[in-house]
């Protein structure tokens, strides 16, 4: 156990320490080489300086493009592509642009699923590795054009800072190709290299990790909870435990679903329970999906105001959450405050965004739940009218 944290504390350090390796090479050549004349040294770093933040974005739009790139030629989904602030998300009208308001994911990311499971981890390693190999080729053709700026210094101002805008683009690509090849894992996040490397090792977390992929892809191409395959659940449940690996909150949250999915409240409430047990394992920019899913199961499910109200006040929206299950808990809370207009109105607009959920199968589980919903208001309605007419109320 010693070796293994004293690693886990080396790694982070080893990865800073050559980032820094390449940012001191890089601002070495900024700085002492001959491009710029005397007379235009400040103007050029002033342009520097400016333009460093979106050549940082673009050295990231690259690198994502590169896993975009190399997700469609092995037959992945395409379906989300962030970088800085801006997002586009691929809905069933076709790509929508958004604005990116998570910090945790604007150092981009990129979103592409299989859809099929056919040498899954040698085609998912392919996918994952694109990323850094962009980053490198473009590092070394951005480092040659400056390069050739430097055989003829350029007398022009504007050529000048073009000439030092490539530096720039060759520094940041070659930080993003370090600091994704090298394999570590970091708030729950791995890098490109770290998924890379236990997928082609094989072994136990290569099988796990190509079950988490298969079994995702399944439900995000419209299986719904209650029909996935169970067989491959419980083996990444057993590896999970056996490797004790941080996947297992995922599979939690699936079995929570299939719970749910079949009617089971108790079962449901159990898998829910380990759900946010976990929870601190989810990267902050996705976890507070488990408070969202947690307020809608003790809305919905368990019929329970005040606990779902401690959830839904915990849950804040982040870049990746489901329009449809945020408008579908509020109509679950808003059916036992008593508010049904209020219930109608965010069921019709729930019902409005189910097409556009990134996992069509909950989508198919939550279009049901909706319906139920709706039935348990015409109900309540039906009930409240036959109470009046008993008491004498109407006639």
């Amino acid at each position: 156990m010693k070796n293994k944290v004293t690693g886990a504390k080396i790694l982070p350090v080893a990865l800073l320490f050559l980032v820094g390796l390449a940012f001191g090479y890089f601002a070495g050549k900024l700085i002492t080489s001959g491009v710029p004349s005397t007379n235009n040294s400040l103007p050029v770093l002033i342009s520097i300086f400016i333009l460093s933040i979106p050549t940082f974005f673009l050295a990231v739009a690259f690198h994502e493009a590169g896993h975009a790139l190399a997700g469609i030629w092995m037959n992945f989904k395409f379906t989300l592509f962030i970088v800085g602030p801006l997002m586009w998300n691929k809905e069933q009208t076709g790509w929508k642009f958004g604005w990116n308001k998570n910090l945790n994911t604007a150092g981009g990311l990129v979103m592409c699923l299989p859809q099929s499971a056919e040498n899954l981890g040698n085609r998912f390693s392919i996918y994952v590795l694109a990323g850094p190999v962009s980053s490198l080729i473009l590092a070394l053709v951005a480092y040659g054009i400056f390069d050739l700026f430097t055989l003829n210094p350029p007398p022009h101002l504007t050529l000048q800072i073009l000439a030092y805008f490539f530096l720039l683009l060759a520094m940041m690509s070659m930080i993003l190709f370090i600091s994704t090849i090298i394999p570590f894992q970091t708030g729950g996040f791995s890098s490109d290299g770290k998924r890379a490397l236990s997928l082609l090792k094989g072994g136990d977390a290569a099988r796990l990790e190509v079950l988490i992929i298969k079994i995702t892809s399944e439900s995000s191409s419209g299986i719904r909870p209650r029909l996935l395959n169970l067989a491959d659940l419980t083996e990444a449940q057993n590896l999970s435990k056996t490797l004790k690996s941080s996947f297992g909150v995922y599979l939690n949250c699936y079995f929570y679903q299939i719970a749910l999915d079949n009617g089971d409240i108790p079962l449901a409430e159990q898998y829910l329970l380990h759900y946010i047990a976990d929870a601190d394992s989810i990267p902050d920019g996705i976890r507070s999906m488990v408070w969202l899913d947690a307020a809608f199961f003790y809305s919905f499910g368990k019929n329970d105001l005040s606990e779902a109200l401690i959830y839904w006040d915990r849950f804040k929206p982040a870049t990746l959450t489901s329009k449809a299950e945020v408008l579908a808990t509020e109509a679950a809370i808003s059916y036992l405050k008593g508010e049904k207009e209020l219930t109608q109105l965010k069921i019709k607009e729930s019902m409005g965004e189910l097409d556009n959920m990134l996992d069509k199968g909950i989508s198919i589980a939550l279009h049901d739940k909706l319906l139920e919903l709706k039935i348990r208001i015409e109900q309540a309605g039906n009930m409240i009218i036959t109470v009046s007419r008993n008491e004498g109320y109407l006639s």
